[in-house]
């Protein structure tokens, strides 16, 4: 029996990485060209300019801007200056570990926090015309799910504040 081992130029492997990556970013919620941006700046290991982006990924230079402005917010890529250039340059982290929590945190901030803080205001309800059991009915299902949303919330506060080593070691303890 033989065996075909597939051999792929570093070029080609980056783009098949920087595509899928960028498919995968749309499933977790950002813009595809956001997270190709981030993957092109993971694999390359010096800074570069907007023009380098825009260029490598065929993108205008407003949708290189916005996204790297927007990778900045998220705190997963920071600009950075060269002597004698006039050109921004940016850099990924390339702690994965810390770009993931960063991620979770920011996602945290903009999804969960404000879901617990509508509910809390949902169950100050002062009607007096609604009827005793709907209005049961209604705060009742809406503690339960903040319960659930403050659970979430906890659990990525438990994620976020674990150590490295810990959460390796328990995950390849599960997987044994």
């Amino acid at each position: 029996m033989w065996i075909y081992l597939c051999v792929v130029k570093l070029n080609e492997a980056k783009e098949q990485f920087i595509l899928n990556w960028g498919a995968l970013g749309t499933q977790w919620g950002i813009n595809k060209t956001m997270a190709q941006i981030h993957a092109l700046l993971l694999v390359s290991p010096d800074p570069l300019s907007t023009e380098d982006i825009m260029n490598q990924l065929q993108i205008s230079r407003g949708n290189a801007n916005m996204n790297l402005r927007e990778l900045m917010d998220w705190g997963i890529v920071e600009k950075v200056l060269k002597t004698g250039e006039r050109k921004e340059f940016f850099l990924a982290d390339k702690d994965i570990w810390k770009v993931a929590m960063r991620i979770i945190k920011e996602r945290k901030k903009r999804e969960i926090d404000p879901i617990i803080r509508t509910l809390q205001q949902l169950q100050e309800i002062d009607d007096e015309s609604a009827a005793d059991k709907d209005k049961k009915q209604f705060q009742d299902t809406v503690k339960q799910i903040e319960k659930l949303a403050n659970q979430a919330s906890g659990g990525v506060e438990s994620l976020v504040k674990m150590d490295e080593n810990w959460f390796t070691g328990t995950l390849l303890k599960i997987f044994r």
